[in-house]
């Protein structure tokens, strides 16, 4: 008996369902039926064969429903370890096929089955079970059990299998145990992942790899790297490492399907699928530069694969190798002394081992208190993540207890001693990044000498109080405030930049920056700002004047074309708002959905929070316009293999160096740190500069340019366009966009050389045209970075304003001017792109 056997045990095909839902039929003259004196003997008769007849009836039915109706069950299938403290570890167990693994696993087998008997809930359904593997530790045996289970009763076999160590401790304590019985301890038991014996699967594959030491080995989905992993497959890799050696796991590429519902790859801190010994489930596609490296807690891993039959991609590979217990990466914890220091989860930035328990013992000199600040801190587990009482991973300062996913140096705690105390845990199931702090001796009068000192113990510069932002992270900077005439009073005493206000988010709490912001309770705002009634909506009438109250109006036939309708190539138009790109086809001609390889970043979007980096690859059509022999100047978007979009005012002469000429520049495509141009990164020379011909210098109106490069470039994983939106693209107020970069990270400060990232919002053109003193135009858009987020917004002139929209990106701006994107409560001005979609078809044919 394989577990990975397909289907049902017992499939049955009942066509027929005793129906117990039968009517009878009222009489039509109920006189006939009105009781006589006495029966007569016809009468009598005929009532007895009746009851005869009702009686054979019911007991032919009742015999039918009970011995031919057919039992509908369903396999069940559960997945465990054991340690078996009577036996020592041959290498003999290793090999499935040796008489001395079998030998074992055949008392592993009767031992289970005299377990199960001791449940009568599981004795009836048990079918039989299977011995996968045994490792080292006396010896751990790691075993499949299935059960024929009748619908409905799963549960109670799953809550049977839960009380396994119950049912262990009765087997051993039998009388009965002959005296060569095994002795068991430490059992797990879980229900087995569904989609590990789907009956879809054609082909089981299984493979083993034990390490040694200077010995690295490798492991790698079927066909990898030159072929797609095969479909409807299921795949197993038992990897081990020497005793006292734990196993290292380290992928290189990791590129699946983005759904884990059809394709994913599982890691098990075992010798076989438990589920409470997963560490991680992966699927999509990483970048390289993402650390990918796990270790297990003993010397085992268990590596599984599974596909549906379709959509395969390239695969996995990855390096296996062994660490030795207790080398660097597997310990932790220790005394840190001193007036500063650093310290890290194990493995960190890599993923912790499961199963690890760490302590550290801080002490600072005589009369200092200890302060510890987490510069990052990524504990996570899937379905924790809106806990707050750490029962999974954790870490705890003098028993204070802290988990999740936190932002960068936003968790600090100050001890009330010169002595700290910091536990690190992380139990048997899933892993994260762990974090990485640093501890230092701070004046318990004065803990944060010329800075405010936050609730939770941040400290930050004084200036940063009161201005809008929640600097503390725990908002304890913008309590009891006192606002500016320039800032929004918000009811509950916060207060925000003005530019946040009517940008259709709650930034108060308390919805003052959004009160007045336009029409009355049961009116629909136009986007003319006319006010109507909400029941005018989608009536088919432009009660508007520029038909903005028929746009998302599902309804069929001819929809009037309008500056705000989106035109189908066969000149019909749509009241869907942006539908290009969105996977739905909305035109007939099927037009919406042309050209959109686009506007996607190939790799998972990085999880790390806070962090200013972007990670490589994640914004591919970013590119870096480089002044021959200078260096980087300005940004672009690439949109086609040839074609670049900028600014124009990055491409105007200065007297000295003539920008206007395509001999000046140097377009470098792909690239994520300055001066490291690697493999990854195209450059190319231009051939053409065309500066839109109505750009104002002194205004920055019409502040867009186009450039053409010498010769087109391959898309990569790296390289790729951004969608251009059409020019009906609505991109509204209060929409959260990125601004990406290699600019200046402070006003006044050095260039950025990895590129920045930052998550900005788009304000209200009304709003920004107040704050900038009249100089915004219909063709500038307006963005500003978000509360609570990034301390700047990094940006270049010409650079992107990436706008995502159902995994696509569109490029809603580029970088033009402003107070910058590097002072706070300022909000950058950016080209609208949608004003310039025929100028850029014209030039480009894009």
């Amino acid at each position: 008996m394989d577990y990975m056997d397909s289907g049902l045990r017992y499939s049955p095909n009942s066509n027929k369902e005793w129906d117990t839902n039968v009517q009878f039929l009222p009489a039509s003259d109920n006189k006939k039926l009105e009781k006589k004196k006495g029966p007569g003997k016809a009468g009598a008769v005929i009532g007895v064969l009746i009851f005869a007849a009702v009686i054979a009836l019911m007991t032919g039915l009742l015999v039918w429903h009970f011995h031919f109706r057919k039992d509908v069950r369903v396999k069940k299938m559960y997945s465990g370890s054991m340690r078996i403290t009577n036996q020592v570890f041959d290498d003999s167990y290793e090999n499935s096929n040796s008489s001395q693994f079998k030998a074992l696993a055949k008392q592993v087998n009767a031992q289970l089955k005299a377990i199960y008997t001791k449940s009568p809930q599981l004795a009836k359904y048990y079918v039989g079970s299977k011995v996968q593997a045994f490792s080292e530790g006396s010896v751990i045996a790691y075993y499949l059990s299935e059960f024929n289970v009748p619908v409905g009763q799963g549960a109670s076999v799953d809550s049977a299998m839960t009380a396994i160590n119950k049912l262990v401790d009765k087997e051993q304590r039998s009388l009965y145990r002959p005296g060569n019985s095994l002795v068991l301890e430490d059992v797990v038991s879980s229900a087995l992942d569904s989609r590990m014996f789907s009956t879809s699967f054609n082909d089981f594959l299984r493979y083993s790899e034990h390490t040694r030491t200077n010995k690295i080995g490798k492991i790698e989905s079927p066909g990898f790297p030159n072929r797609p992993y095969p479909p409807n497959t299921f795949i197993q890799w038992q990897l081990r490492a020497d005793p006292g050696y734990v196993v290292k796991l380290e992928f290189d590429t990791m590129n699946l399907e983005e759904n884990c519902k059809n394709d994913f790859v599982k890691l098990y801190d075992s010798l076989v699928a438990i589920e409470s010994r997963v560490m991680e489930e992966m699927c999509g596609y990483y970048s390289p530069s993402e650390p990918l490296t796990f270790l297990s807690s003993g010397n085992v891993m268990l590596v599984t694969m599974a596909t549906n039959e379709k959509k395969n991609y390239p695969g996995f590979r990855a390096q296996i190798s062994q660490v030795q217990r207790g080398s660097a990466g597997t310990t932790c914890g220790g005394q840190l002394t001193g007036n500063k220091g650093e310290f890290t989860s194990p493995n960190f930035p890599n993923y912790y081992p499961p199963r690890t328990t760490c302590q550290w013992s801080i002490q600072v000199p005589a009369g200092k208190a200890v302060k510890v600040t987490f510069k990052k801190f990524l504990l996570s587990e899937p379905g924790q993540e809106n806990r707050k009482d750490c029962r999974k991973d954790y870490v705890a300062i003098d028993g204070k207890k802290i988990c999740g996913e936190q932002p960068d140096g936003t968790v600090t705690e100050t001890s009330n001693s010169n002595t700290m105390n910091v536990m690190f845990y992380s139990d048997a199931s899933y892993v994260d990044r762990g974090f990485s702090a640093e501890f230092e001796a701070i004046d318990v009068k004065d803990p944060c000498p010329k800075q405010f000192q936050c609730k939770n113990q941040r400290c930050i510069k004084l200036e940063l109080k009161c201005d809008g932002w929640n600097d503390c992270g725990d908002m304890s900077d913008e309590i009891n405030c006192k606002c500016r005439s320039s800032d929004i009073s918000c009811k509950n005493g916060l207060c925000k930049p003005m530019f946040w206000k009517c940008d259709g988010v709650n930034d108060c709490g308390d919805g003052t920056d959004e009160q007045n912001c336009g029409c009355k309770s049961g009116e629909f705002m136009c986007k003319n700002n006319k006010c109507v009634s909400e029941k005018k909506r989608c009536d088919g009438t432009d009660n508007c004047g520029d038909g903005s109250d028929e746009l998302d109006c599902a309804r069929g036939g001819d929809v009037t074309c309008t500056d705000l309708t989106y035109k189908c190539k066969n000149k019909k138009c749509i009241s869907k708002v942006n539908p290009e790109c969105d996977g739905t086809q909305d035109c007939d001609d099927g037009s919406d959905e042309d050209n959109c390889d686009c506007g996607r970043s190939m790799f998972k979007t990085s999880r790390i929070v806070g962090g200013q980096d972007a990670e490589e690859g994640e914004f591919p059509w970013q590119v870096s316009l480089h002044v021959k022999g200078f260096g980087h100047v300005c940004g672009a978007s690439m949109i086609s293999p040839r074609w670049l979009v900028t600014a124009a005012h990055c491409v105007q002469d200065d007297g000295r160096t003539k920008f206007s000429q395509p001999a000046t520049w140097e377009a470098y495509l792909g690239l994520h740190a300055q001066r490291n141009v690697g493999r990854n990164v195209a450059k190319r020379n231009l051939k053409q500069v065309i500066p839109h011909p109505n750009y104002n210098a002194y205004t920055y109106d019409n502040d867009i340019a186009l450039m053409e490069l010498d010769s087109p470039v391959t898309y990569s994983d790296y390289i790729q366009p951004i969608c251009l939106p059409a020019a009906q693209h609505d991109f509204p107020a209060g929409n959260t966009v990125w601004i990406t970069g290699w600019g200046a990270t402070r006003e006044g400060g050095f260039a950025a050389t990895v590129l920045q990232k930052a998550q900005v919002r788009i304000i209200n053109r009304s709003v920004c045209n107040t704050l900038m003193g009249g100089q915004i135009t219909s063709r500038m858009l307006c963005a500003g970075v978000l509360s609570g987020g990034v301390d700047a917004c990094q940006g270049d002139s010409g650079g992107p304003l990436s706008s995502p929209l159902k995994g696509r990106n569109f490029l809603a701006g580029v970088v033009s001017w402003g107070d910058g994107c590097a002072r706070r409560n300022k909000p950058g001005i950016y080209t609208t792109v949608t004003k310039y979609r025929g100028w850029i078809k014209e030039k480009t044919g894009v």
